[in-house]
């Protein structure tokens, strides 16, 4: 496994840039449509006749792709390029923000994939990169930034060489007897933290794992209950004999920042949080908890007591070799502006108190 140039081709993703992926069945090159600008697309596609690889869940809507196949959104489906599909026709396919605003032209056609194995580690490699699982795609050779194998996106797991990069006393509003510890993994951009609260002793931490989640614990958003949550969990913690709050940089249920503000504009459109994910070609929730387990396992900790509504984090830290020796539930009030989100959780994704 090389995580380094599954990293590197997150990276030129990110940055607009092209790169070859290749598998058993062939190689392909890729520009992310949402990266992509007037300049680099002329030099990746000159003549404009990149085809655009969406995910299923995506073609659904496209009516190019049949209910079962849109079920799974790791499947790949290919639209033939035809001439009037530009950049701005290619936003609009890839992004479904976008379909009031911008009601698509079509029809358009799916066609063969020439290398279906690539195509689908391509739409991994997206949902890693956080970007929207849409692409140019081209068949041969052509400059590129960076190139990555599909054994190498489908092996790609940042928690494998995450370590622990620094600690330091932090007192905070719960607790003023509390230890800061930042981990991170050479793969991986994103830095993870643990909150480690109150006297360490032989008895089983209460644990609470958080997905970062800028709007509500920053900003203090309404529509959900993430900042609450937070909250709670560290005056529950700090009730306790010691505990340990894991911060984990996954925001939007691990599909990213700008996604998840996508996810928000198509819950104004009517959908709920489950089926906005799907409609944008991500899964219900994207989140590794195996990081979780790493964090732990570093700081020694083999059994917990896990704060969470989630059966999800209970299965996932098992799943990882950590010993869930109790749930303990959190339990919040609703408002008005997340009521239909917490009933989602509840009723879609098997949240109980």
């Amino acid at each position: 496994m090389n995580g380094r140039d599954a990293a590197r081709a997150i990276d030129a993703l990110r940055r607009g840039w092209a790169i070859r992926l290749t598998a058993s069945d062939g190689a392909i090159r890729l520009m992310a449509i949402e990266g992509a600008d007037a300049v680099t697309l002329a030099d990746f596609d000159p003549q404009g006749q990149a085809d655009i690889l969406i995910s299923a869940a995506r073609a659904e809507t496209l009516k190019l792709a049949n209910q079962l196949a849109a079920a799974d959104p790791d499947l790949p489906v290919l639209i033939e390029r035809a001439p009037w599909i530009d950049a701005d026709v290619a936003t609009s396919i890839s992004d479904p923000v976008l379909d009031l605003a911008s009601p698509l032209k079509g029809p358009f056609r799916a066609r063969a994939l020439p290398a279906p194995q690539a195509a689908k580690a391509a739409l991994r490699l997206a949902r890693l990169a956080g970007i929207l699982p849409a692409y140019f795609l081209l068949e041969g050779d052509g400059a590129v930034e960076a190139e990555v194998s599909a054994d190498d996106v489908g092996d790609y797991d940042d928690a494998i060489h995450l370590a622990i990069a620094t600690r330091a006393r932090l007192p905070v509003s719960a607790s003023e007897s509390a230890e800061i510890i930042a981990f991170r993994s050479p793969d991986e951009p994103r830095e993870h933290v643990a909150l480690v609260v109150g006297k360490r002793d032989a008895s089983p931490p209460v644990i609470r794992i958080h997905s970062e989640c800028l709007t509500g614990d920053v900003f203090g958003s309404l529509k959900c209950d993430c900042g609450p949550q937070l909250h709670q969990a560290l005056h529950q913690i700090a009730d306790a004999q010691w505990g340990v709050l894991l911060y984990l940089r996954q925001e939007g249920r691990g599909i990213g920042l700008v996604n998840k503000l996508r996810a928000y504009a198509l819950q104004d459109q009517g959908f709920d949080t489950v089926d906005a994910n799907v409609r944008l070609g991500f899964a219900i929730d994207a989140r590794d908890f195996s990081v979780a387990a790493r964090m732990l396992d570093l700081l020694g900790i083999g059994g917990v007591r896990l704060l969470t509504n989630n059966p999800q984090k209970v299965a996932g830290l098992q799943a990882s070799g950590i010993e869930v020796i109790e749930r303990l539930p959190i339990i919040l009030a609703a408002n008005p502006h997340n009521e239909r989100y917490l009933a989602t959780k509840r009723d879609r994704t098997g949240h109980q108190l």
